[in-house]
């Protein structure tokens, strides 16, 4: 476990003119002392990196075997001559057409069984992200006068969330009910949640449909992850209610799964898709905002308040082999880490009532710790799966001869000098074209890019997602892989590295590979604003 001060971080923030008291008329600062993540790349678990060669080994061991078998028989064939060759070859087929037939057969049969054994390639067909319209649309300020007129809130924990939203990274044009924030009574309803989820989620699929010209009754499977409303009928059935799909759709809702339950949506889809061939899996990743604003005063449940904003996405997936041709990206692989088995980790995202009775969800302050130790664990497996194999000999041997020999250096030099040394960092960058890591907040964007060492081109998709959209949970990694087809930054070939991580706490990853150059399209939920960015902030 890291130091306590280790885990700190100061910064002065300018708090503006004083408007009253006994500093009326003077500039004021203060210091800010706030948790970071640890440095999660200098304390790397052995057993994370034998998960990720455990993985590699299970899936490669067929390719291992083909170029040695390619190599005895280049050998044995490259002793004759091609004359030598071509009359064995006649000799052998005419005296022993037996054992040439036997040879065809058991070639036949084992090619056939190869290809009906391995999993299916899954396919993204398209996505779709769904934009509010203006009338939701609200600034920084606005949101703090309409909490203001609500009357829920006292001076303090109005000014608490003020300066919150200054330092978020969020800009001025996110997305909330404005009727949720005003209110005056209580907002968190059932009628309500069913018209926000309705209106995010219809407007998601509506706009997927239309771009794939998929027929609703086509979807074989239906998987829908929403973490805080629940509603009986569930809001997978309420999909199947709204578009009239087939009876016999397997569905799924999943709930209460934070922000990272996008890609785990996404993992059991695939898991049903491989189960039923010749099917498409749609996938809707949301969060219902209005349903979990929280109305009381406590600093730690008003935090969720400042970050979360109104979005949806919907994503189509086909293991069929002729959508090959006309699919966006195809799935590499999924890395789910769970560090649920902590106490500590299973209550830093923690849905209760405070002392008034106001349910929320209570954010601990050992957050960053928790995240950069579930990051540590999942990147840690993910390695060995992605990088290349200059890459992972470099950090494999210095992470091995840390494990054998810093503990007897340690104690006959008294903590010397192979102790302190850093152990090599894998560069993620040879092995991620693009970057799209949940847009919690800035200060989080900001220490996932120091411990990775990634560069602002790296994490502008993620800086830019917030700036405009601010968190939308486990929709918001679909957000920045729609800011990068606005860009046209998506060429045929392309890696994309999708990490989220919510409460559990969960922190998951996903591998897409590009399968072409994904042009600028014409449906973006980043049309209007593209031109804008990137800014600073």
């Amino acid at each position: 476990m890291a130091n306590e001060q280790d885990l700190l971080s100061t910064e002065i923030v300018n708090r503006g003119i004083e408007s009253s008291g006994p500093n009326a008329g003077s500039l004021t600062f203060s210091v800010r002392v706030r948790r970071r993540l640890p440095d999660f790349l200098q304390s790397v678990n052995l057993k994370y990196v034998k998960l990720g060669y455990h993985y590699l080994i299970n899936h490669a061991i067929c390719l291992a075997t083909v170029p040695l078998l390619v190599l005895v028989f280049s050998a044995e064939v490259g002793s004759l001559s091609r004359e030598e060759l071509w009359r064995k070859l006649w000799e052998d087929a005419r005296y022993d057409l037996a054992s040439v037939l036997s040879f065809f057969a058991v070639f036949v049969f084992t090619l056939s069984v190869y290809f009906m054994s391995r999993p299916r390639s899954i396919y993204l067909i398209d996505f779709s992200c769904f934009r509010p319209s203006d009338d939701f649309k609200v600034s920084k300020e606005e949101f703090v006068e309409l909490a203001r007129k609500s009357g829920k809130f006292d001076e303090g924990s109005l000014e608490f969330q003020k300066r919150i939203l200054q330092s978020s990274g969020i800009g001025d044009e996110t997305y909330i009910p404005k009727s949720v924030i005003a209110s005056a009574g209580n907002c968190a309803t059932m009628k309500e949640g069913r018209t926000e989820a309705s209106a995010v989620m219809f407007g998601a699929l509506d706009e997927l449909f239309e771009k794939t010209r998929i027929r609703p009754k086509d979807v074989g499977v239906l998987v829908v992850n929403c973490s805080i409303f629940n509603p009986t009928p569930s809001l997978s059935a309420m999909i199947i209610n709204h578009y009239k799909m087939r009876g016999n759709i397997l569905s799924y809702n999943l709930g209460g799964m934070g922000c990272s339950a996008g890609v785990i949506a996404i993992d059991l889809a695939r898991d049903m898709l491989q189960s039923n061939p010749n099917n498409y899996a749609v996938v809707v990743s949301t969060e219902v905002v209005g349903y979990n604003w929280y109305q009381g005063r406590d600093r730690s449940m008003l935090i969720p308040n400042c970050f979360f904003r109104m979005g949806c996405s919907a994503v189509l997936l086909s293991n069929r082999r002729r959508d090959y041709y006309r699919a966006k990206y195809r799935l590499e692989h999924i890395v789910r880490t769970h560090k649920g088995a902590d106490d500590r980790s299973f209550r830093c995202v923690y849905q209760e009532e405070d002392e008034q009775g106001f349910k929320g969800l209570k954010v601990s302050k050992d957050l960053m710790e928790i995240g950069g130790e579930a990051l540590k664990a999942n990147i840690t497996t993910l390695g060995p799966l992605v990088l290349p194999f200059s890459e992972q000999l470099l950090f494999f041997a210095t992470l091995v001869w840390r494990q054998l020999f810093s503990s007897s250096s340690s104690s006959s030099s008294g903590g010397g000098v192979l102790n302190s040394k850093k152990p090599y960092i894998p560069d993620y960058k040879q092995a991620f074209e693009h970057f799209c890591v949940h847009a919690a907040s800035k200060g989080v964007l900001n220490e996932l890019q120091r411990n990775l060492e990634l560069s602002e081109s790296n994490m502008e998709a993620s800086r830019m997602t917030l700036h405009r959209f601010g968190n939308t949970s486990s929709s918001s990694i679909w957000y920045q892989l729609a800011y990068l087809e606005a860009k046209d930054r998506v060429k045929s070939g392309d890696r994309i590295w999708q990490l989220a991580f919510g409460s559990g706490f969960k922190c998951n990853s996903l591998v897409w590979r590009s399968m072409r150059r994904n042009r600028k399209p014409t449906r973006t939920p980043w049309l209007d604003s593209i031109d804008r960015y990137p800014v600073q902030f």
